[in-house]
């Protein structure tokens, strides 16, 4: 079955950048639409990013605006997440999720999610 890994979250400081990966094995990666969420203790998963299988869609939550790109790599099975300029606020555990369907902004889409990833920002 299709397992999503997720790596690259720390501890780092305001302002700092960090770079998370999330790694697809199982199924036909380059088929799938993939997806960034966070959740932060005590509120709901929100949406921070979604690529289309070609990487000509990318959609960002508000929060992820100018600050952060998603990216994929095919051959690799990856896609990324790169954060810059992180703030106290972006502090959550970080998911990707995969869809067969298209790129999209709401969790429901997606039909297969990683374990998580935290991302810990101090100020």
């Amino acid at each position: 079955q299709v397992q999503l890994v997720e790596s690259g979250g720390g501890l780092v400081q305001a302002g700092d950048s960090l770079t998370l990966s999330c790694e697809v094995s199982g199924g036909p990666f380059s088929r799938y639409a993939m997806g960034w969420f966070r959740q932060a203790p005590g509120k709901e998963r929100e949406f921070v990013a979604s690529i289309s299988w070609n990487s000509g869609t990318r959609y960002y939550g508000d929060s992820a605006k100018g600050r952060f790109t998603i990216s994929r790599e095919n051959a690799a099975n990856t896609v990324r997440l790169q954060m810059d300029k992180l703030n106290v606020e972006d502090t959550a555990v970080y998911y990707c999720a995969s869809s067969r369907g298209g790129p999209s902004r709401y969790p429901r889409y997606f039909e297969v999610w990683g374990q998580g990833t935290q991302v810990t920002v101090s100020s």
